[in-house]
């Protein structure tokens, strides 16, 4: 398994892709970010890839591992990425 891409990385393979310029696509890149945060309450869809969504976890009795003591673990709310199934079929093969 190879190394993650980085963000430069990612930009330089978009930009030759789309023949735009590498500044365009970093901008593209941190506008599409930046919604992706801003509708996150809501969901914010990725086509092709997957959902962005805010998940309330409820509040749940946990282990202390190195104790074995019982602790109150509280509600809390969780940013969780949903993968689409048109996404899992191409990485996984159908």
């Amino acid at each position: 398994m190879g190394k993650a891409m980085t963000k430069s990385q990612v930009a330089e393979a978009l930009a030759e892709k789309t023949e735009l310029p590498k500044k365009k696509v970093l901008e593209f890149l941190e506008a599409l970010a930046n919604l992706a945060y801003s509708e996150a309450e809501s969901a914010f869809t990725l086509p092709g890839l997957g959902k962005l969504v805010l998940v309330d976890r409820k509040a749940r009795v946990g282990r202390n591992p190195r104790t074995g003591e019982e602790i109150q673990i509280p509600a809390k709310k969780v940013v969780k990425f949903r993968i689409s199934k048109v996404c899992k079929d191409a990485i996984l093969g159908e």
